[in-house]
């Protein structure tokens, strides 16, 4: 399979630079993976596709501000770091820029000396694991002197660091936020608890391994990054009725497919875990349990546009897009959004 094959074409104007104003009030593309149909609608109806009984499942991880630029204590040279993962203790694994100029044994200084970082040791691609050096309550002092890591093609400043973040992120950790379920709003999510649908959580600490640009010609040479997930036991109880009861899960989010297929693909079944994982989702792939999926549009030749294709077909998902680039829908992370889903299950009109 090559990387080619998961392009497209789209207008640079159809990136969403900015949030919509209330986030309900992103477009919603339905696409029928069972009989390739597409209807245009908006993100409030996703409630008429849930019915009572069915579950749907979110990833409740929270963006740290783990952007943070400092200086080289003995140059004062000017250095961005971004943080990715927690290793263990005060060692984080982060992206550096520019890199060659963070050696081990480099002490970055941020928000004069507030926070200090030691460069432990130095992996490719600008990668380093440092040691965090500070008094206090770290996540307060990013707090302060941290901002957002946003993406690279959002060039507009955030006004309200908040909208890049779910209205349900509890678990501190990520380095972006997983951005299909920026769409819901409280408001949202109680009507949709009134019908009678159960809302489960999952979390996986997005990093490197989700937005990662492959760079490999043959994408199966491409090897992800890991990334922290947990599963509770309440989730694995809510899924396990959903299934008994013949309901439909509800996945929202690529990151939370990667939770739920790795436990099934490690386990043979759902259970309370937590862990690394590096799973990487291409057409091929069989799944274990995930078959409705909520998701934004994703960057052309990304793992996330493979593990979709993987899910509804490559000519699909892109015959897809072609008519959401057609009908100018919002694209990326603050874009509008798509449900991937069987029309046999939803006889919703």
């Amino acid at each position: 399979m090559k990387l080619e094959d998961f392009d497209y074409e789209l207008p640079e104007e159809l990136i969403a630079q900015v949030p919509l104003e209330k986030r309900d009030t992103s477009r919603l593309l339905v696409l029928y993976k069972d009989t390739q149909e597409i209807e245009h609608r908006h993100f409030t109806d996703i409630i008429d596709f849930l019915d009572s009984g069915d579950t749907l499942v979110v990833n409740n991880t929270k963006v740290i501000p783990a952007r943070l630029i400092g200086e080289k204590e003995d140059t004062k040279a000017v250095i961005e770091i971004l943080l990715l993962k927690n290793m263990h203790d005060d060692v984080w694994e982060c992206l550096t820029r520019p890199a060659k100029r963070v050696k081990e044994g480099t002490v970055i200084s941020f928000g004069n000396g507030l926070l200090k970082a030691k460069c432990l040791s130095c992996l490719d691609e600008g990668i380093r694991h440092i040691e965090l050096i500070y008094k206090g309550i770290l996540y307060e002092i990013l707090d302060q002197l941290g901002t957002m890591p946003l993406p690279p093609y959002i060039h507009e400043q955030l006004k309200d660091q908040n909208r890049y973040q779910t209205v349900y992120a509890k678990e501190v950790g990520s380095a972006a936020a997983p951005t299909a379920g920026l769409h819901f709003t409280n408001e949202l999510l109680d009507k949709i608890k009134a019908k009678g649908v159960n809302i489960a959580s999952v979390t996986l600490h997005v990093g490197l391994g989700t937005f990662r640009p492959v760079n490999t010609e043959n994408i199966l040479e491409h090897k992800m990054h890991s990334e922290y997930y947990s599963l509770s036991q309440d989730t694995v109880d809510i899924l396990e009725k959903t299934k008994a009861n013949h309901k439909k899960i509800v996945v929202v989010g690529t990151t939370t497919v990667r939770v739920l297929e790795t436990v099934m693909t490690k386990y043979g079944k759902l259970k309370e875990c937590n862990g690394w994982t590096d799973i990487f989702i291409y057409p091929g792939y069989q799944f274990k349990i995930v078959d409705h999926l909520i998701t934004n549009f994703h960057l052309p030749k990304s793992t996330l546009i493979m593990l979709i294709s993987a899910l509804a077909g490559r000519d699909t998902v892109l015959n897809a897009y072609k008519e959401a680039v057609k009908n100018r829908y919002r694209f990326f992370s603050f874009g509008d959004s798509m449900f991937i889903t069987n029309k046999h299950n939803n006889n919703h009109e």
